[in-house]
């Protein structure tokens, strides 16, 4: 496995590939996998390009080879996830509905927050069924950034569109 990290628009990322396929993205304060190994490689590379135009509103969807590491359950509920839209927030309980356990909300809970592919697997789309915003592994400030992001950058395509229309 090798790890490399990088200053971005949100703070110190460090992300993992392992046979070719991303495995983990680390905010700051999360521990990395043992036996990794310091190198940036073209993939890594190449995701850190993407996260970048990401976060410039410049990138809505992210084109990786992504493997999350989890049991069934906690790949059902990722892969749920991963079908989120950009700009586009969905609860708990849509997404227990979704993978067919519409009564397992504390479980699909912790599968998301388990997610060890944060923002290339978009977590941070996913909010109480009340609309609150809660916990994220890089912080509900990091949360609320990104969702906000998101939110400018789906209305400046409106607007854009509109006015292209009306033209």
């Amino acid at each position: 496995m090798f790890v490399y990290t990088q200053n971005t628009k949100i703070g110190p990322i460090s992300i993992v590939e392992e046979d070719g396929s991303i495995t983990h993205v680390c905010f700051e304060t999360d521990r990395l996998p043992e036996r990794v190994y310091e190198r940036n490689t073209a993939l890594i590379q190449n995701a850190f390009e993407q996260l970048d135009a990401y976060l410039a509103g410049q990138l809505r969807t992210f084109n990786l080879p992504l493997l999350p590491k989890g049991d069934w359950f906690r790949q059902k509920v990722w892969d749920a996830v991963s079908q989120c839209k950009f700009g586009v927030t969905v609860s708990y309980k849509d997404i227990a509905c979704q993978i067919g356990y519409p009564r397992v909300l504390r479980a699909t809970g912790a599968a998301i927050r388990r997610n060890p592919i944060p923002i290339f697997i978009p977590c941070h789309r996913v909010i109480k069924n009340n609309g609150a915003i809660s916990g994220y592994r890089g912080g509900v400030e990091l949360k609320v950034r990104l969702l906000a992001l998101e939110q400018n950058h789906n209305l400046a395509g409106r607007i854009c569109a509109t006015n292209k229309s009306s033209r």
